[in-house]
């Protein structure tokens, strides 16, 4: 297959404890494999990508960007960016909440809905969109209380839809994680050049303040005369 044949696409998803892969023929699902691993995505990506026919050969790579774990973020850009470059291939990014709501909006119809999915330090991912996939309120790390006062579609997607729905007593929960499979049901306007991670919060270690520079030692009282 031709480096620049644009019309077949590796998806790599591997942002939250789920991992999973696919290749399309435009629109057309080939193959594709879903594991919730946790742990472990490092170990068990390139086997998955390997397993797709031409070994996921693609003239474009699609990667999840996050939010998620910092780890399983960066295994997945990390994939993305050494097998475009041995391939000559392009590359895209796409933010992994959408990807739920798009997952949610062809399961259950469109509409507006919330995303929740699990954050970092008993915080959750959050963010809302409208019918045709466009974010009502940006991406965003919050407390569950925080949560449950900002997002208000009765709709709710995501590993902690459960959970959020019974925080603030209404609404219809769809537990769903990341699934590369879904991929044709993102919005083209979801797809970005810049590959940059969404982690969605500061990372938890921040630089050390630089060292003030040495205080000088008084200098010396001459000696009487």
């Amino acid at each position: 297959m031709p480096a620049n044949d644009f019309t077949r696409t590796l998806v790599i998803d591997s942002a939250t404890s789920a991992c999973s892969v696919a290749l399309f023929e435009g629109t057309t699902l080939i193959e594709g494999a879903w594991r919730n691993l946790g742990r472990g995505h490092a170990e068990a990506l390139v086997p998955m990508i390997a397993a797709l026919p031409d070994r996921g050969r693609a003239g474009r790579i699609a990667v999840a960007l996050g939010p998620g774990s910092f780890t399983g973020v960066r295994v997945g850009l990390a994939a993305a960016r050494a097998l475009a470059l041995a391939w000559g291939s392009a590359i895209v990014g796409y933010p992994s909440l959408a990807l739920i709501a798009a997952m949610a909006r062809a399961q259950d119809g469109d509409g507006p809905l919330d995303v929740a999915m699990t954050g970092g330090h008993g915080e959750w991912f959050v963010e809302s969109f409208d019918a045709a996939g466009h974010t009502l309120q940006p991406l965003a790390s919050l407390p569950p209380e925080a949560a449950a006062s900002r997002l208000r579609a009765e709709r709710v997607a995501g590993n902690q839809a459960e959970a959020l729905v019974a925080r603030r007593k209404f609404g219809t929960p769809l537990n769903l994680l990341p699934d590369a499979r879904a991929f044709a049901a993102l919005p083209d306007n979801c797809l970005t050049a810049d590959i940059s991670p969404l982690y969605g919060r500061a990372p938890d270690a921040r630089p050390a303040s630089p060292a003030p520079p040495p205080s000088r030692p008084p200098a010396a009282m001459p000696a009487p005369t």
